[in-house]
């Protein structure tokens, strides 16, 4: 059934398909994605918040005298949207404001909120910066976490496998955080791998850290959207630790101007835009 699912999205989809690239205005290039699609696939016993940040790092539109601008913006969309912008169609949408005359970049954010709005059906908040305008919020930032990447383990699994998420025998309580720039999965339409670090932070009894990585690693043929991805390490790692408290970032590299940076965690967080080196 899943795969049936699958094989009809992309039939309605213009990703993996060779498509014309509009240059004037058109909000009906957006297209959507049920999260369901995954979230019906996961034993969710564990209820999570969040969102998902989008850097787009191409944006062009014409000023009213017919000179082009450019900009830099950052999209939030709630996880609680009952779907996602499909990443290519919204590439497709942007590159059709490149010959389109906007009064100013105001009125291009304006307009960028209110379609992905009406296409979500949830209000998305949008941020469009000059380039020489960006705040410093949006300079390269670094994760204060334990590197997984330094463990010196030997790797045979590259399926996904859950089991390897397992907790300390000591039963010992913590918090702490943890990253690992190895993570890597493939579009689950294309095939195409999509690269990102990987960022949890928990409170509760000790998780082994060479089991997580092993976890993590054993993604790298893995096939799903980047929020999915995010959201199926969340829920494995929910349903197999004694965690009160438990979050989860991905920071994904960027593909045609744009990154995606899904976050999920067992309470609210404030919205928040740090990008990584490799974004």
């Amino acid at each position: 059934m899943i795969s049936e699912n699958i094989s009809e999205l992309s039939k309605n989809l213009v990703l993996g398909k060779k498509t014309a690239y509009e240059t004037r205005y058109n909000a009906d290039l957006l297209q959507t994605v049920p999260r369901s699609l995954n979230r019906n696939t996961l034993n969710i016993s564990t209820p999570f918040y969040g969102y998902d940040v989008w850097h787009h790092y191409e944006i062009s539109y014409l000023n009213f005298r017919g000179r082009p601008e450019v900009a830099v913006g950052v999209i939030y969309v709630p996880a609680d949207s009952e779907c996602i912008i499909e990443s290519k169609s919204l590439k497709l949408y942007f590159n059709s404001f490149n010959m389109t005359k906007f009064l100013n970049i105001n009125a291009v954010k304006s307009t960028v909120e209110n379609d992905l709005s009406r296409a979500l059906g949830t209000t998305v908040t949008v941020e469009l910066f000059r380039p020489s305008d960006t705040p410093q919020s949006f300079e390269f930032g670094r994760l204060d976490a334990v590197n997984l990447d330094e463990l010196d383990i030997e790797v045979s699994q590259y399926t996904l496998h859950p089991d390897f998420i397992v907790q300390e025998k000591s039963g010992e309580v913590v918090t702490e955080a943890l990253k690992s720039d190895l993570l890597k999965s493939n579009c689950l339409i294309t095939g195409q791998p999509d690269w990102g670090t990987i960022y949890v932070k928990y409170t509760g009894k000790k998780i082994n850290h060479e089991g997580l990585l092993q976890y993590i690693i054993s993604m790298r043929t893995h096939n799903e959207f980047h929020e999915h991805c995010v959201e199926r390490i969340f829920t494995d790692i929910a349903n197999r630790c004694d965690v009160s408290y438990l979050e989860v970032r991905a920071f994904y590299t960027r593909r045609g101007g744009l990154d995606i940076n899904p976050v999920r965690a067992t309470h609210e967080l404030p919205y928040d835009s740090l990008r990584l080196i490799r974004q």
